[in-house]
């Protein structure tokens, strides 16, 4: 997946990836998921996920952006593409009336995450966990393989993006969106 651009050729391996996985689900393709899903050892369907890959240094991230796919999919038999980064899914993990910055222990997870210089794997497992236990819409899992393989950018500055999804106060949110700012 190579193109004049470097960062569209990231962008459109994490939308293939996307794309291949939601299938796997539409399809029925249990057996894959449950591959994705084991934590040790090489499987066919990991080795397919990294694929996606615009080079060799992304592959982990395709790899483990699909293992957090299948955990969130487990016995699901409609797929979602999720929406948003994953600051603004965090947004969703509470309690009914605690979500989010109002709920501690959503609080605690996004500062473990965002203080993190390395990917926070384990960390981002337990929010996949947290809003598939909550039955809330995970992050856009193409924005997810993208933001993940600019975490070390300092200039993309994805986990400051990301505490600021979170923390964004709720009317600010709505103004934006209703003068046509993005999400």
């Amino acid at each position: 997946m190579t193109g004049s651009n470097p960062q569209e050729a990231e962008e459109s391996g994490a939308v293939h990836l996307t794309a291949w996985l939601m299938a796997l689900v539409r399809n029925r393709q249990y057996g894959d998921l449950a591959q994705l899903r084991r934590t040790t050892g090489g499987s066919t369907a990991r080795y397919r996920a990294g694929w996606f890959a615009a080079d060799q240094d992304e592959r982990d991230i395709f790899e483990q952006v699909a293992f957090l796919f299948a955990v969130y999919h487990r016995g699901v038999q409609k797929p979602t593409p999720g929406y948003g980064s994953f600051g603004v899914a965090a947004r969703r993990i509470g309690r009914l009336r605690a979500r989010g910055p109002e709920d501690p222990g959503a609080t605690r997870l996004l500062d473990r995450i965002v203080s993190d210089r390395r990917i926070p794997w384990r960390h981002l497992q337990h929010g996949i966990a947290r809003l598939r236990a909550c039955e809330q819409q995970p992050p856009s899992w193409t924005v997810l393989c993208t933001d993940l393989s600019r975490w070390s950018d300092r200039k993309a500055r994805v986990a400051d993006r990301w505490a600021v999804d979170f923390h964004e106060p709720h009317d600010l949110r709505r103004t934006v969106r209703q003068k046509g700012g993005t999400q």
